[in-house]
């Protein structure tokens, strides 16, 4: 059955299957070249769908595993969503054109939904208010390092093995969560506080969730700040290699702003009990969208090119990723606060609108690519700027 774990190995376990998501997501972005040239795609930037498809995939999984857990319990809907991720990384390593592809990193994403939702459900059952921020915090700080190391490893598989070969990784990956997350740790959702898996219960838990003002106030800061990240995300490979010509220097240049913006999470986990999650995010939106302002104008200038532009590429994308985990964990802390009693229910709510909204908005980014990074910064700078006015009308509590 497991037991339940000290806090540091908690932590680490949480972080390893948060971070399921990221390396799915992180280690095909140097394939996109040589996905467009084998599926021979006539528009290279279709490639970047590979990322919308799976993200999309986690959104809508989230609906289905976060009642599924406050109904079942969480470990069963861990290891169910696990194993499709697992099931579905083979189908993606075998499709024969887009159209596959992307059906199949859909479903990976239902499936990798469920760490997301019963992930996040499984931490409220333990902690609560500050310091589950501050949990999620230290998590995010481990979590950082698999977006900062997954871009190499997907050069180094794909370089050796062939960008299919990805798909072999996510599954051993995929078992290793598996493997600590039923020997390891104990059921934290007891018989007694499990809600049925009905309509009409789930009806009530969605009345409830979308009654309440901080939670859908925190929902669309999140969407926007989530589109930051995945508008980034479906662009970096094009905007390093093409418009900067990093060439396969692209990995480092990503390790370099994952890892360093990865140091928020220690940042914000000792800041937050003193300062509250509603100041902290608040500010932080508040500065990547003055950032990303001054970015615009001083790129618009020509005052910069080749190394020099470069450098200050990585300076505003490190300093983005940096401020933003000042922002997810402290605004899901703030959506979850209330909703112990509909824990699954509301983080499953919480994600999947927040993933699917975000993608409306990140999509319509990154196929504006042009050759240039004008308009990720500039939509980066305006999702920024809405969410901060957002986000002051989020209820200031403790």
């Amino acid at each position: 059955m497991g037991k339940r774990l000290p806090l540091p190995e908690f932590v680490a376990m949480i972080a390893l299957l948060f971070s399921l998501i990221a390396f799915g997501t992180d280690a095909m972005l140097p394939a996109f070249g040589e996905i467009a040239t084998d599926l021979q795609l006539a528009d290279p930037n279709k490639a970047q769908l590979i990322i919308g498809a799976f993200v999309l995939g986690t959104g809508v999984g989230q609906l289905i595993a976060g009642p599924l857990s406050d109904a079942w319990g969480r470990k069963p809907v861990l290891g169910l969503g696990i194993l499709l991720f697992i099931l579905c990384s083979f189908w993606a390593g075998i499709a024969g054109s887009l159209e596959s592809l992307l059906v199949a990193r859909f479903i990976q994403g239902l499936g990798i939904s469920a760490p997301r939702s019963a992930g996040q459900a499984m931490v409220r059952d333990l902690y609560q208010g500050r310091t589950m921020a501050r949990v999620v915090s230290l998590a995010m700080m481990l979590f950082v390092v698999v977006p900062a190391v997954a871009p190499f490893i997907g050069q180094m598989i794909m370089n050796t093995f062939g960008w299919r070969s990805i798909f072999t990784a996510f599954q051993l990956f995929g078992l290793i969560a598996l493997a600590w997350l039923f020997i390891r740790q104990a059921e934290t959702h007891p018989l007694e506080k499990r809600r049925p898996f009905q309509r009409r219960v789930m009806l009530e838990g969605l009345k409830e969730v979308v009654r309440s003002r901080r939670v859908v106030t925190s929902i669309a800061v999140l969407s926007l700040t989530y589109a930051v990240i995945f508008a980034f995300l479906s662009s970096a490979q094009q905007v390093f290699v093409v418009w900067l010509g990093a060439g396969d220097r692209f990995p480092l240049y990503f390790a370099c702003v994952a890892l360093v913006s990865g140091t928020a999470g220690g940042l914000n986990a000792a800041l937050v009990e003193r300062y509250g999650m509603w100041v902290l995010s608040t500010l932080a939106l508040f500065a990547i969208a003055a950032l990303s302002l001054g970015a615009a104008l001083v790129i618009s200038s020509g005052a910069l090119s080749g190394q020099s532009l470069l450098y200050f590429f990585l300076f505003w994308g490190t300093a983005t990723f940096f401020t933003c985990g000042l922002i997810f964990s402290n605004v899901n802390a703030l959506a979850m606060e209330p909703m112990g009693h509909v824990a699954g229910m509301a983080a499953a709510i919480v994600g999947a609108a927040s993933t699917s909204f975000c993608l409306i908005i990140a999509v319509p980014i990154g196929q504006m690519f042009n050759g240039t990074g004008m308009p990720l910064i500039i939509g980066v700078g305006c999702c920024a700027g809405v969410g901060f006015l957002v986000n002051l009308t989020n209820p200031r509590v403790v």
